[in-house]
């Protein structure tokens, strides 16, 4: 008899729960009453945000693939017309999956909604969530209602809330983990759903579970709450716990979760998780969203006054039933096979055995796998998913589960059963090898859809696979088990930190047009649950980006040392020679009739903000702003290499003085005589930039102004490495931002 593995999620025959149908109930009123012009659009924005319902970038209908969105099926709505507002624009519902735990029937409602309300594709996302991309935001009660009866919220998926509860997808299965953390991540999420003490936080709260500390299935380290699997022996007898880790975050500046507790007993873990969120909500920011989340709390505290106030709080909470309860429920979850373990009998084709090299791993459970259905930048096609649906229930007890590289794993699959799966999957278009490797690029949305979008992410990750499956199996080893991971700006949803090869987009002018750029970002460590974050390099064209990678990874080939890995062998060369190796692809093509260097990947339009003129005699006038930024660049540049070389003081006054130079360079466009003292600058970059809200515009720039603000009010303070570390990424930001402001201004004044 066929038993259920549904995971957080209670099997509920159509039957939507009745708490949930008032919310949405309550949700939908709220919407027509917004529209009527009842409502504040400020809390409406929240009210739908916590609902998971964004806005999305709308450019002209335009796809990153060149076709227009009226050449595809919108059923319900066309989207063409009417003006770009939340009514008439579409957006994106972002559907939540604690864990990546999904069933085949909720596949099936997947591929429903995907086909009925949005462009019939899903998207995975680097928080094992699902979203909806091309939504009408009328249609998302009926997404909602059609949701909830298949066991699924959207609730918090998004806005000032506990987001989903990241867990590793091959938590029960690892031969490496220290013990399933399944059962403790759904209790974690249901206790947490809704909690009125999370109700209140001036940012979003993000938790993860990892079984181990060496892999990075979940990224815990990178998280606000991060739990570890750990255990230890008290009075002979083996106990289970969790390493709690508070404060990671990626962001435009990125921070290490620092330890709290190294070893909290099950029975502690929702008690302790509320006390941090009551803490954080009672003392993390509310006015200042730039210093809203918890990192930059325990960062002005420190963390052990953080957690001598956890611990305080910790003591004032009333019991509650649920703390013990969840865990205890949640603890008698476990997974069957569909069918008796054997060993793999068929040899299968040539095409079978580079699938199995790649996209399979053994479970602790001897004769079962699990295999990964690999994903391009994180897309499943409607009738992909319904095949998936069908696919699950023949091989398995419906046991499968997103990633955090934005694919599904399938689990408990018999090893004999792999040559059939295979071929299953190959009929559905979902054979493709190279999960985990350097072909399997993570994306976030980018220019497509988000509206922070600089660059066209998912055009570059699209390319670069391209390319890469194209002599991946003739690549060294070392090489395919790099990482690649791409954000469209600085925000890193695209988790470019913590990669081998990380890039995110940045506009820059060249040959006097703005041209889409990305910074290269190296010395991130993807395992032991993102262990290390890197630093920009240096910006180079979109289109010069495939051969950055060809560069670095020949490099890296022809000269590690001893097995090194790739951070090693870059932290061992230095940044200085991998920006002197790359220094020629950050210019102009020296024929320049060719447009397509001037587009993004994937775009037919030209990335540009209008012709700039160009100079008499030997090339174009370069302004003084342009001189000067290229200064502030040179001197940031100058503070990583003294952070690479432990000089942490001269790193971080090199860092500060960079911001300086980018401020007097905006002055300068305005005042020929732009003062050379601090304070003056200081003074008229706050007067003429940050109180006119001239810097301000989509990409934040008024969050970066505050970078420089806080800068020059602390620049008698000694530095430590990690302050000279965030201040290097915070001026990073902000010269990135002052380019931004350069070329909006060129292209006014151009008109």
């Amino acid at each position: 008899m066929k038993t259920s593995n549904i995971l957080w999620k209670e099997q509920l025959d159509g039957r939507m729960p009745e708490g949930l149908a008032r919310e949405i109930d309550i949700f939908e009123a709220e919407l027509g009453l917004r529209k009527r012009g009842g409502l504040d659009e400020r809390v409406f924005a929240e009210t739908r945000l916590r609902r998971g319902v964004y806005g999305q970038r709308y450019d002209n209908g335009q796809r990153h693939d060149g076709k227009k969105v009226q050449q595809l099926p919108y059923p319900r709505r066309d989207l063409t017309k009417g003006p770009n507002t939340l009514w008439d624009a579409p957006g994106m519902q972002r559907i939540k999956i604690p864990g990546g735990g999904l069933n085949a029937a909720q596949l099936e409602t997947l591929a429903e909604l995907a086909e009925e309300y949005s462009d019939g594709i899903a998207h995975i996302t680097t928080r094992q969530d699902v979203q909806l991309h091309y939504i009408h935001i009328e249609d998302t009660p009926s997404i909602m209602r059609r949701l909830a009866t298949a066991g699924i919220t959207t609730r918090e998926a998004c806005g000032n809330s506990v987001r989903n509860v990241t867990t590793c997808p091959y938590a029960g299965v690892c031969p490496d983990e220290t013990f399933d953390v399944t059962p403790y991540s759904k209790a974690l999420s249901k206790f947490l759903l809704g909690h009125p003490d999370v109700q209140n936080f001036g940012r979003k709260f993000k938790p993860a579970f990892s079984g181990c500390s060496q892999h990075a299935c979940a990224l815990a380290n990178l998280h606000d709450l991060g739990l570890v699997a750990a255990k230890r022996t008290e009075d002979g007898e083996e106990k289970r716990g969790f390493a709690v880790y508070v404060g990671g975050g990626l962001g435009a500046v990125p921070y290490q979760a620092k330890l709290l507790d190294p070893f909290v007993p099950p029975e502690e873990l929702l008690p302790l998780s509320q006390a941090i969120a009551r803490v954080y909500a009672r003392l993390g920011e509310k006015k200042n969203r730039n210093r809203a989340r918890i990192k930059f709390l325990i960062q002005d505290l420190g963390i052990d006054k953080f957690r001598e106030l956890v611990l305080e709080e910790r003591k004032t909470l009333e019991p509650d039933a649920r703390w013990t309860e969840y865990v205890k429920d949640a603890e008698r979850f476990q997974e069957q096979p569909l069918r008796p373990a054997e060993k793999l009998q068929r040899a299968g084709s040539e095409a079978f055995h580079r699938w199995l090299k790649t996209n399979v791993r053994p479970q602790r459970q001897e004769g079962y796998v699990v295999a990964t259905v690999t994903l391009p930048i994180g897309d499943i096609t409607a009738n992909q998913l319904r095949a998936l649906a069908d696919i699950v229930r023949r091989f398995t007890n419906e046991t499968v589960r997103t990633t955090v590289e934005q694919n599904f794993v399938v689990r408990w699959l018999s090893e004999n059963d792999l040559p059939e799966f295979y071929e299953a999957l190959e009929a559905a278009g979902l054979a493709l090898p190279g999960a985990g490797t350097i072909v399997d690029v993570v994306s976030c949305p980018g220019t497509d859809t988000c509206k922070l979008g600089i660059s066209s992410s998912r055009g570059l990750a699209a390319e670069l696979r391209k390319r890469l499956a194209e002599k991946s199996f003739q690549m060294d080893e070392a090489v395919q088990s790099l990482h690649i991971k791409i954000s469209g700006c600085f925000n890193s949803c695209g988790q470019h930190h913590v990669a081998d090869l990380g890039f995110y987009g940045v506009s820059r002018k060249m040959a006097g047009y703005a041209v889409p750029h990305f910074q290269v970002v190296l010395g991130g460590e993807w395992g032991h649950n993102a262990g290390a974050y890197g630093l920009p390099v240096v910006a180079v064209p979109s289109k010069n980006i495939p051969e950055v990678v060809t560069r670095l990874t020949d490099r890296y080939v022809d000269g590690r040392q001893n097995g090194e890995s790739f951070q090693e062998f870059v932290k061992r060369i230095g940044k200085a020679e991998v920006k002197k190796m790359l220094e020629d692809l950050t210019r102009p093509p020296a024929d320049q009739k060719d447009r397509s260097f001037f587009r993004d990947w994937g775009d037919p339009r030209e990335y540009t903000l209008g012709d700039m003129g160009v100079g008499e005699c030997a090339g174009e006038v370069v302004s003084t702003t342009d001189f000067d930024l290229a200064a502030a660049e040179r001197q940031l540049f100058e503070a990583q290499l003294a952070w690479e070389n432990g000089e942490v003081e001269q790193a971080g006054k090199t860092a500060y003085h960079s911001m300086l130079r980018a401020a007097k360079a905006l002055i300068s466009t305005e005042s020929p005589g732009a003062p050379n003292d601090a304070d003056k600058i200081i003074q008229q970059f706050r007067t003429r930039f940050y109180d006119t809200q001239k810097f301000f515009d989509p990409y934040a720039g008024g969050k970066f102004a505050q970078y420089l603000f806080a800068a020059h009010q602390n620049a008698g303070v000694p530095h430590t490495a990690d302050s000279a570390r965030y201040l290097i990424e915070e001026a990073r930001l902000f010269i990135d931002a002052s380019h931004n402001y350069s070329n909006r201004e060129a292209v006014m004044a151009a008109r």
